[in-house]
């Protein structure tokens, strides 16, 4: 007995992952189906052992299929995802096409994993990478002590938006070397390599940019909705894993021993933290791995009942593709999705 599954953008970053995570999970798959665009099509990707050739998302059958695991962008959620959920799959998507949708929950398992039996669309939203990797932390000390107040500033990494930037700062950086060979910003507004860009996602009235505004938003709906947010979103010349900088206002006393020996508690964490020399995590350092990893906790000496904290995780992993297949857990885990015998 076991479940069919489809990953749809099966040939991008996430997509790729996704297929890599699934066939590691301790999930009962039958069936994997590699769906992506026409051009795509016959295109072979690695699922385990197997090799599977991508299908056409026009012709592709979705009532073959019990879970749908979507990584192709917003507008293509928007159109594809409630036809997929009416063949009778439950979508699990990638994008921000339907995170702040009330009828969609939005869902970190370590956080909110009951959320899933509200799917009533069929559809359940994965939230954005970087704030996935936040809450993952901020759960079991609002647990403890009740936050009211987040300021983060991100430094996240280029993957998150897609090979396309993955290959900008890539031959950025060898045309610093090689100047002959100039490579001009084209999918950033600035230089990436050797650089900083305090800009990611577009500008809103507020001065906020769209990542910004997405963390405090997302955070509120996962969390708590009295939890305020402000964030400053950074990208920065790195290929792999975001890093995050939070100063955490709470309502009552929290020490950071005590916030330490929580955090270590914790699902889906990882404290490392020591006070010298390389005793924290840092981006590289976190991929291919599965955990968030929170270093330098320690007091707020300029406010009552403050804690400042650094939070590194691999976005491909926790940030997308392993979020996806863990809220497929919770379905399967509380009785969601039907068993189907094996094809």
């Amino acid at each position: 007995m076991g479940y069919r599954y489809a990953i749809v953008g099966a040939t991008g970053n996430v997509g790729t992952e996704m297929l890599e995570i699934l066939s590691e999970s301790d999930l009962d798959v039958s069936e994997c189906y590699a769906v992506a665009s026409r051009r795509s099509v016959g295109r072979e990707v690695s699922f385990g052992d197997k090799t599977l050739k991508c299908v056409d998302l026009e012709q592709f059958d979705f009532s073959k299929v019990d879970i749908c695991l979507m990584s192709a962008g917003g507008d293509i959620s928007k159109k594809w995802s409630p036809i997929i959920a009416k063949a009778g799959a439950i979508v699990i998507d990638n994008s921000s096409a339907w995170r702040m949708d009330p009828d969609v929950p939005l869902v970190v398992p370590e956080v909110n994993a009951d959320a899933v039996k509200d799917a009533h669309k069929g559809i359940i939203a994965n939230p954005n990478c970087s704030t996935i990797q936040m809450v993952v932390a901020l759960k079991p000390l609002h647990d403890a002590a009740k936050i009211k107040r987040v300021v983060v500033s991100t430094y996240q990494s280029v993957s998150g938006g897609g090979k396309k930037n993955m290959d900008e700062l890539w031959e950025q950086t060898k045309s610093v070397f090689h100047p002959q060979d100039t490579f001009p910003p084209v999918n950033f507004t600035k230089q990436i390599a050797f650089n900083v860009i305090p800009h990611i996602d577009v500008f809103m009235d507020s001065g906020d940019t769209k990542e910004e505004w997405k963390m405090k938003v997302e955070t509120m709906k996962i969390l708590d909705p009295a939890i305020k947010v402000t964030a400053t979103a950074v990208r920065v010349p790195v290929f792999v894993g975001h890093a995050e900088a939070l100063n955490i206002e709470f309502e009552n006393e929290l020490s950071a021993d005590d916030a330490r020996d929580i955090l270590r508690e914790a699902p889906g964490l990882m404290v490392v933290d020591k006070r010298e020399d390389g005793g924290y995590i840092t981006p590289i350092e976190c991929v291919g791995e599965f955990a968030t990893y929170v270093s330098r906790i320690r007091e707020d000496s300029t406010q009552d009942n403050t804690l400042n904290m650094w939070c590194v995780s691999d976005n491909l992993r926790k940030g997308a593709a392993l979020n996806t297949v863990q809220i497929a857990e919770a379905l399967v885990n509380r009785g969601l999705v039907k068993v189907l015998p094996a094809s």
